[in-house]
């Protein structure tokens, strides 16, 4: 529920478990009270007054002692009597960049609206919306600060639009989507950071008197860091501790910063990254940010990671995949990389069918005249050599043993030895007369350019119009250099970065709205390109080129901190790991894939009958516990030694599956066993033994753990619920 007190100027925004204050004062300045756990009654209109800070700066509107930098203000200007780091930046005609908006009005409106051009959170029932009007006299600009409250799911959206209502033109150098000022410092600062083949591994920094930045400059929101940050008091664990987080929907540059300043105030921020973004907003024009997720959790990380997955899974998703299990696959790639012949892919998907496989994914290699990555992308025809009667025959027998058909493309990327560039080489994204770098003999098509966003809407209709697909693999496989547009302008340049985000995104929603029950899977190189902003259109993402399944275990374990399980691939791959070499045994890949969309990076055909029948038994089980896993609550388990093990749980009303591995065996180690959380305390359920626990011991004393006599050890229960007492 949504309020506004008149006389105290306060707006309430009040979830199942969550309260978030703003306040209006006399000046028409916004203000940021609290966000923490809910409040019921009392409205906190003397926390302003109470504050006593220190402030060598001049004052406000010329009243006495009026100094906004030591206030929490809730959407900060620059240089008004606050010198901190600013939620906007603006300059002028006259060079000038001093704004200062006022609060004018405000709406509270039932639902929530859309997002022009940009993907966001959907409407539900439970939602709220608040709309506050700012206005900057002087420059003739309005500011729009919308925020959406979900109540039941206890989550709060935020994004900004700056309409120019004046003549003269105004350059945006910063609009941030969300600030959120909290009054301590005594914090940690958590992330998600690492790189190609080691994504989103769990950073926790303990806060001092600095400026801290998390970011991406390579025009994707990067394997290098993820667009989230979360403030969590030292004492956080699982289910204590409170934790503000912020998540931006967007898959471009992004920026997430923590300010801590000289009296310990922390300033909290999310958006498009304004190092790289300047946008010309011309008169009678609006620009609209991104949209940011805030949730704040009172019980830790994991009822963080509830809040987010149930958003993301309720509202975020395409709707129609939201709740659906994903098909059980193989893939090509790492069965054949580039080496297509139709008879022995074809022997590959009849043993995949008769170990129980659904989805036959053909991966890259199949156009063009691509043997390597060093030529093709971008002409979306069969290569008859590999295929000499075309793709349709090839699909033909692909179904005809019973298995959906799903493809590999890389729509935006561009091969120097390709047709495409040939006809078209301006489409690439170049500075003219500056070198334009190779990244796997490829270049980037300019989706800033709308003829490109044209062709790419074309190419790709008619290539599923024309074949049998039920899965797409939409793959980017570089970063952005030399980032320009042979059609901007040269104030657009600055641009340049967003509007290839804006036409990525028109692109994406006229395919996905063509063709609504076909099965996206979106990937960059793995996770280079994990956001909730690609969910949108894409319900699931390859979560890692690193198939190992025990750099796995950090990977998968960072990713599901905020994203749902049913939004990660994990394969099962061959070994040697193709990256890393490691040698695991089949179960314990088998257990680490079954954390999310299960399938085979392999040759299936080529291996020993043994592993064979393993296989087969392997994806019986995941079967059985699929609808568990991609729909159920996920929880994290403690594990007797944290850095050498790794233990989750997945639980639905149906039954419970816990998975368990540990890296390194040890000798004359002691007996362990896993605590349960999670779990119904006066339900009885069974363990695979056939013994029956109720739940409350099970929570209490947990399950015991097999002697390990081996290194990359795994272990897997499923618990089923049988009656409540």
């Amino acid at each position: 529920m949504i309020t506004f007190d008149e006389p105290t100027g306060i707006f309430h925004l009040q979830g199942k478990q969550t309260s978030y204050f703003i306040q209006k004062n006399e000046q028409n300045h916004l203000f940021h009270l609290y966000w923490g756990s809910r409040l019921e009654k009392r409205l906190p209109d003397y926390v302003l007054k109470e504050i006593k800070r220190a402030s060598y700066i001049a004052d406000a509107d010329h009243i006495t002692e009026y100094k906004l930098e030591r206030l929490p203000q809730e959407y900060p200007a620059f240089g008004n009597s606050d010198l901190r780091k600013p939620a906007y930046q603006l300059t002028f005609q006259n060079g000038t960049r001093i704004s200062d908006f006022r609060y004018v009005s405000h709406k509270i409106l039932e639902g929530k609206p859309e997002l022009e051009g940009l993907p966001s959170l959907r409407e539900s029932d439970d939602c709220q919306t608040l709309k506050i009007q700012l206005h900057d006299s002087y420059q003739n600009l309005d500011m729009t600060l919308f925020y959406t409250l979900y109540e039941e799911g206890d989550i709060i959206t935020r994004h900004v639009e700056l309409e120019n209502v004046g003549e003269d033109a105004v350059e945006i150098n910063q609009l941030n989507s969300a600030c959120v000022e909290l009054p301590t410092s005594d914090l940690d600062l958590l992330h998600l950071s690492g790189s190609w083949a080691r994504e989103n591994g769990i950073q926790r920094t303990p806060l001092s008197q600095l400026n801290y930045r998390v970011e991406s400059t390579r025009g994707s929101s990067s394997h290098e860091h993820n667009p989230f940050i979360a403030l969590v008091e030292k004492e956080t664990t699982e289910t204590t501790g409170s934790v503000y987080s912020m998540n931006l929907v967007y898959s471009g540059n992004f920026e997430a910063t923590v300010d801590v300043e000289m009296q310990d105030a922390v300033r909290m921020q999310i958006g498009i990254n304004s190092s790289l973004f300047d946008w010309q907003l011309n008169a009678s024009e609006t620009f609209v940010s991104p949209e940011a997720v805030l949730v704040y959790s009172q019980n830790g990380l994991q009822e963080l990671t509830h809040k987010y997955h149930n958003a993301y899974q309720e509202h975020l998703l395409p709707p129609k995949f939201a709740k659906e299990v994903r098909p059980v696959l193989v893939n090509s790639w790492e069965a054949c990389y580039f080496d297509l012949q139709e008879e022995s892919l074809l022997e590959l998907a009849q043993t995949s069918k008769d170990l129980g496989v659904e989805l036959f994914v053909l991966d890259d290699g199949w156009f063009g005249h691509r043997d390597d990555t060093s030529s093709s992308l971008g002409d979306w025809f069969v290569d008859q050599k590999k295929f000499p009667q075309g793709l349709e025959p090839f699909i033909r027998q692909i179904k005809q043993l019973g298995l959906d058909f799903g493809i590999w493309v890389e729509p935006e990327m561009i091969s120097e030895d390709s047709e495409l560039y040939r006809q078209h080489p301006d489409w690439c994204i170049e500075v003219p007369g500056r070198l334009k770098s190779y990244s796997r003999g490829q270049f980037v098509l300019d989706l800033a350019n709308t003829a490109v966003q044209d062709y790419l809407i074309a190419t790709l209709t008619e290539l599923v119009q024309r074949y049998d697909i039920d899965y797409v693999k939409w793959d980017m496989n570089r970063s952005m250099t030399e980032p320009g547009s042979n059609v901007l302008t040269s104030i657009q340049q600055k641009e340049f970065y967003h509007r290839y985000m804006l036409g990525l995104y028109r692109v994406l929603d006229q395919v996905t709205q063509t063709f609504p029950d076909i099965l996206f899977e979106n990937c960059a190189g793995g996770g280079g390109r994990f956001d909730a902003g690609m969910m949108y259109y894409m319900p699931q993402t390859w979560t890692s080129d690193d198939t190992d399944a025990i750099e796995r275990l950090s990977i998968q374990e960072g990713t599901g901190l905020i994203y749902p399980a049913i939004t990660m691939g994990a394969h099962v791959s061959q070994v040697p790991n193709h990256q890393i070499g490691r040698v695991t045994p089949l179960k314990t890949r088998g257990v680490v894939a079954m954390q999310g969309n299960f399938g085979y990076e392999m040759d299936l055909s080529k291996l020993p009958a043994e592993e064979k029948v393993e296989i087969k038994e392997q994806i019986q089980q995941f079967k059985a516990i699929r609808s568990t896993v991609q729909l159920g609550k996920f929880y994290r388990l403690a594990v007797p030694v944290r850095d050498n093990a790794k233990a989750w749980l997945f639980v639905d009303d149906q039954q419970v599956v816990i998975s368990y591995v540990q890296i390194h065996a040890k000798p004359n180690s002691p007996s362990k066993r896993l605590k349960l959380t999670g779990l119904s305390a006066n339900t009885l359920y069974q363990l695979p033994t056939g013994e029956k626990r109720y739940g409350d011991e099970l929570m209490a004393f947990g399950v015991a753990i097999d002697v390990v006599k081996e290194d990359f050890y795994s272990q897997q229960w499923i618990l089923k619920k049988l009656e409540e007492a």
